[in-house]
């Protein structure tokens, strides 16, 4: 028998986002099979397109514009459970890069400060002093709403560069009391001075996290790829395939409209960026990783996130999946399967305890990564890396510069680019596809008139 619920209101529970939840934050625990629905007027906004008002639900007689989550105990065999582990736990490792998922942070970061949100209010005010009609002191408008808790950690996930305000003396009150008597000019110039004794690089507490298959480009990595563990370890992240494979198949069981367009998407990329049999480029894995209250972002808006927990076998307890905005929580066990609307609810864990030495406790999330839609062909996004990570070699090419990373602005436009695409095979054809402006037109019109 399968539970269906449908939720009577969603709470707005943003204040809780980056905090820990706990048994206060629900009134029920789903701990059986169930089809846990929105409350109609909530507003989700992930409909995937349909040509019939029929097919809105599926088979399974499942609405799937209104779904929050599906659960379904003992989904999987202990057998495909055990390959998954062997072949997913090594991707999850020390972790600084999951924001507010991490929770409250501590004082310090590796002996780093944080810089607190007292002071970014203080620079984002230097950066662009308003004057003050009524003759009021806006610095000590902001040292008199101080938050002493916001005051203690870096809610934003930045750290001060140690070895920069040591070599300056820094420190950051008595620049305030010195910078706040200069004229607006010179608050801009010092804010400017100052933002750069502080590291470019967004940190969380640190946690075991990781993730698996392939991911898309983003500004420093600026190419398609496999993750390091996929990379490096392709044969073991094979074992993984049937276990993915299978949570695959309920996905498309119960929601076949959201599976197929994943699907389709997942057509549109190339298949060497997509989990063999499945619509999944991505996996992530988390290792006795309590997460705080968040929102996923990143995965495909009208697909969804497919999830599941794997053990070495020993006994825990806790990390239930907590839904604040719907007063319950979903304890998902190992073997168990859940299909749930990520980007759109507020979720985070109970504290996972460990109850014999040595036990681990994994979730595992698989989606599909919005963004691998704007990559080329696996052999296009190689060239980008060998073209930026030759570049970072050649101490003589005339940007390089200690711990360059081989990107510069607007590579993608420049004729070093185009130079080295045409000496490659199909790099012609890429150029045409993916970067027509660097085509000489007027050479092309020439040619075409003769």
């Amino acid at each position: 028998m399968v539970r269906t619920i449908v939720a009577e209101t969603k709470l707005d529970c943003e204040h809780l986002l980056g905090q820990f939840l706990e048994e206060s934050h629900f009134d029920e625990i789903i701990d059986e099979d169930c089809n846990f629905f929105a409350p109609p007027s909530c507003g989700i906004e992930e409909k995937t397109n349909c040509e019939t008002k029929e097919c809105n639900k599926c088979p399974k007689g499942i609405d799937e514009d209104g779904v929050i989550f599906i659960l379904r105990k003992n989904f999987f065999t202990e057998e495909e459970q055990l390959n998954a582990l062997e072949g997913l736990k090594g991707a999850a490792t020390q972790s600084q890069n999951r924001g507010i998922a991490a929770g409250p942070r501590g004082e310090k970061l590796n002996n780093r400060e944080w810089v607190t949100e007292y002071q970014l209010e203080i620079l984002d005010y230097f950066s662009d002093p308003i004057p003050n009609l009524f003759g009021e002191d806006k610095i000590a408008e902001i040292q008199a709403n101080r938050n002493p808790a916001k005051d203690e950690v870096g809610t934003r996930g930045y750290v001060w560069l140690t070895s920069k305000t040591q070599a300056e003396n820094f420190d950051f009150d008595s620049w305030v009391d010195i910078t706040r008597n200069l004229s607006s000019e010179e608050q801009k110039t010092e804010a400017e001075r100052v933002k750069k004794f502080i590291s470019e690089t967004n940190y969380a507490a640190p946690v075991f996290s990781g993730v698996a298959g392939y991911m898309d480009r983003y500004p420093r990595i600026d190419w398609g790829r496999a993750t390091a563990y996929t990379a490096n370890n392709p044969e073991k992240f094979k074992l993984a395939f049937p276990f993915l494979q299978k949570l695959a198949k309920g996905f498309s069981e119960y929601l076949p409209r959201r599976f197929n367009f994943q699907s389709e998407c997942a057509k549109k990329i190339d298949p060497l960026f997509v989990v063999p049999g499945t619509p999944f480029t991505t996996i992530t894995v988390n290792k006795t990783f309590r997460t705080a209250a968040h929102r996923d972002a990143g995965d495909l808006h009208q697909g969804f996130s497919n999830l599941s927990v794997l053990t070495n076998g020993k006994k825990y307890s806790g990390g239930m999946l907590v839904l604040p905005e719907f007063r319950v929580a979903v304890n998902v066990r190992p073997g168990d399967l859940l299909l749930i609307n990520n980007h759109f609810g507020i979720h985070g864990n109970t504290p996972i305890v460990l109850e014999e030495e040595g036990a681990e406790r994994y979730s595992v999330v698989c989606y599909f990564r919005e963004n691998m839609l704007k990559l080329g062909p696996k052999e296009y996004e190689d060239y980008r890396f060998n073209f930026i990570e030759g570049r970072r070699l050649n101490k003589e090419h005339p940007m390089w510069r200690p711990l360059w990373n081989g990107i510069s602005p607007g590579w993608v436009h420049s004729e070093e680019w185009k130079e080295y695409l045409l000496k490659q095979p199909n790099g012609e054809k890429y150029l045409k596809r993916f970067h027509p402006e660097l085509i000489d037109t007027s050479k092309n019109l020439l040619e075409d008139f003769f």
